[in-house]
């Protein structure tokens, strides 16, 4: 069976400084590729996503997107959906309304718009919100080895079509402190349905931004590891912050992936005219080429 050639780009997500971002592999014309064919890239690559572009289903949309991890297929994550506009876009893609796309995946269509020069976001999906039950406050204390946890914004499951379950913290250098029991967390939040922790703290007034963000990814057996930056997780962020109104502002900051040695930034907007919560930031083409598939 003869080798065919796709056209290829790694792109580091919230960063508009390479290598300081979460990378995303992204493979164009992707349609005459299986299932499986996609999943093993997937795993051939070893990056927590890669994204796969195909013609839409859907006649609103510009393209469909299929989002895998090394073990699946997503229906949606944030920054695969980013990284993939930027792709596509740079590829020379002309979409059908200037400065706007429209992404098919497995939640449906997500909005994406030019902001700030040109630095995109995506509309957030709709999260649904299950706070934690109280008497399982003790054993996140325990898991979290901490008592800087903030329960008056009340831990939640976060499904957005990623699942996150979600902790604020009483500061960003509590977040930054953390130092989990792995095992004891993992087993919390898979008791809650969702796949990995967000925790969160806000900095003081003057602080590299509004909030630090961590998010532990735990649903992959023992083999728990700390996400850089999370697109999907900040959009639930987001959504909880107006829920419990804890808003910081219309817009605020978050920084991701500090303890890695990464500088991501994703910025909130609320456009409370028309319900619509934006998440962005920057992306970076790594690299850029073809890729050979048996």
């Amino acid at each position: 069976m003869s080798a065919r050639q796709v056209r290829f780009k790694q792109v580091d997500v919230f960063s508009a400084v390479p290598l300081k971002g979460n990378p995303l592999a992204v493979v164009f014309d992707a349609d005459g590729l299986s299932d499986d064919e996609m999943q093993a890239f997937a795993r051939w690559t070893n990056l927590s996503e890669t994204t796969f572009i195909c013609k839409p289903r859907d006649p609103a949309a510009d393209y469909l997107v299929r989002i895998f991890t090394i073990d699946g297929e997503l229906p949606f994550a944030g920054h695969p959906t980013l990284g993939t506009a930027h792709a596509l876009v740079e590829s020379g893609y002309r979409p059908r309304t200037a400065g706007r796309l429209v992404q098919q995946c497995g939640i449906g269509l997500v909005e994406i718009e030019d902001r700030d020069a040109g630095v995109r976001a995506f509309a957030a999906p709709p999260a649904r919100l299950t706070p934690l039950a109280e008497h399982e406050y003790d054993a996140l204390r325990a898991a979290l080895r901490t008592d800087q946890i903030d329960f008056t914004t009340p831990p939640c499951a976060m499904h957005n079509g990623a699942r996150w379950f979600a902790v604020r913290l009483k500061s960003a250098a509590a977040c930054l402190a953390l130092k989990p029991d792995l095992a004891a967390l993992a087993a919390l939040v898979r008791r809650t349905g969702m796949s990995g922790l967000a925790a969160y703290g806000l900095y003081a007034e003057g602080g590299p931004a509004t909030f630090e963000v961590r998010c532990i990814v735990t649903g992959r057996g023992a083999n728990c590891y700390e996400d850089p930056i999370t697109g999907s997780a900040n959009a639930g962020l987001a959504c909880l912050l107006t829920a419990y109104e804890r808003r910081p502002g219309q817009r605020y900051t978050a920084r991701q992936g500090t303890v890695l040695g990464r500088d991501g930034r994703i910025f909130v907007d609320y456009d409370d005219a028309t319900g619509k919560t934006w998440i962005g930031g920057a992306a970076t083409t790594i690299v850029d080429g073809t890729v050979r598939l048996p």
